[in-house]
């Protein structure tokens, strides 16, 4: 595996890599790697020839507020877990490398972006889009993968990919789970010991109403009692409980298409966001 830090050396490693032939895939992340990156890893593996990872804490989709600087950072972990997979090359730029002096574009996707966590953390999905726009342009994949645990960011890259021409498929990977259900993430770390557990009523929540939304009961009300049981267990606040279009991720009421129950909700200081398919009744 190859660990690079610029540009140049970068675009010389895919030139290599393109001269042996087959396909490139790339896995984006912001590193603190998990199970759930080594899913997509794995996944990548399977559908392709060449894998580049990417870890990048990308500082244009934090907000003022948000935990930029106590963002979890494990580079030699991180490193070791990506080369016991046998990848082709990490890229491991620095903050200067991707946005140099004078950067001063950026991307957005409009519709998609909007509600659920775009209305809760304004900017987000712009450094999103940016920065994911630049991996693609940097790197030319054959496709690129991402968790289906940041569904709204699924969907909006693949809007991006689609609106502007990028030759690049857009692959979302299931939720890795743990065993009680709850969905992987770097930010579990932030979790005490007793918001740990209480972190496991939200699958359990989120599961009790796919069953009763796909059995026929009513949406508003399925949606209402499933916020009601996360601040009974101890969700303070719950951001949103949502009901979606799966592709445009318009709220809706009845299941006349494939649609995404979406939640985020907070425990004590950590942000946890979850997601779960919907069968349409058509």
């Amino acid at each position: 595996m190859q660990t690079l830090r610029d540009i140049a050396s970068l675009r010389a490693a895919i030139r290599d890599l393109r001269s042996t032939g087959g396909r490139i895939a790339l896995v984006p992340t912001m590193g603190a790697l998990h199970e759930g990156h080594m899913s997509l890893v794995r996944a990548a593996k399977a559908r392709a020839d060449h894998v580049i990872a990417s870890i990048f804490v990308n500082p244009a989709q934090f907000g003022p507020n948000e935990d930029f600087d106590a963002y979890p950072r494990r580079e030699e972990d991180d490193a070791a877990m990506l080369a016991a997979e046998s990848i082709a090359v990490l890229w491991l730029p620095l903050v200067a490398e991707m946005y140099p002096n004078g950067f001063s574009t950026t991307v957005s996707v409009n519709g998609v972006s909007e509600g659920l966590c775009g209305a809760a953390r304004p900017g987000h999905f712009d450094g999103v889009a940016t920065v994911v726009a630049k991996l693609l342009n940097q790197i030319r994949p054959d496709l690129a993968l991402f968790g289906e645990k940041d569904y709204q960011q699924l969907a909006i890259i693949r809007r991006m990919a689609r609106d502007l021409d990028m030759n690049v498929e857009v692959v979302g990977v299931p939720i890795a789970r743990a065993e009680d259900g709850l969905a992987l993430s770097s930010r579990n770390a932030y979790l005490s010991a007793e918001e740990r557990a209480a972190a496991a009523h939200l699958p359990k929540a989120m599961q009790a109403a796919v069953q009763a939304l796909e059995a026929g009961e009513d949406a508003r009300v399925v949606l209402d009692i499933t916020r009601a049981r996360l601040e009974t267990a101890g969700f303070d606040p719950v951001d949103y409980v949502e009901l979606c279009d799966a592709e445009s991720l318009r709220p809706v009421r009845t299941l006349a298409a494939p649609a995404r129950l979406l939640v985020a909700a907070r425990l004590g200081r950590t942000r946890l966001i979850d997601n779960l398919p919907v069968s349409s009744r058509s």
